[in-house]
């Protein structure tokens, strides 16, 4: 794939489909997904011979949450991520349980 092409589908890659997702309607309720979406690239090419060139680019999504539509008003529901959420609270608690530790052993 030449640095032209990867440009143009990297370009094409980062819009608001994929930010937005398809809107989902349900007994008059509307549902819009949404994500956080972090990306980049980069590329190069050296002008010796052999010529050489080489690029490339990543994506990273996640949830971030859905605007619900319903009688004429829009809700913001933030999406939970019981994972982080539950790693937060273990490093919580076992930095606490560290603390007392030092404590009691003065």
């Amino acid at each position: 794939m030449e640095f032209a092409q990867l440009a143009s589908a990297a370009r094409d890659l980062f819009s608001a489909k994929l930010v937005y997702g398809e809107p989902v309607e349900q007994d008059g309720v509307v549902v819009i997904p949404a994500a956080t979406v972090f990306g980049g690239g980069g590329g190069g090419a050296a002008e010796t011979l052999p010529l050489r060139e080489g690029a490339g680019f990543g994506v990273l999504a996640r949830p971030a949450g859905a605007f619900v539509l319903r009688d004429g008003s829009a809700k913001w529901v933030p999406a939970v991520d019981l994972t982080r959420l539950g790693l937060v609270a273990a490093v919580a608690v076992v930095a606490v349980a560290k603390v007392f530790t030092k404590r009691a052993g003065r």
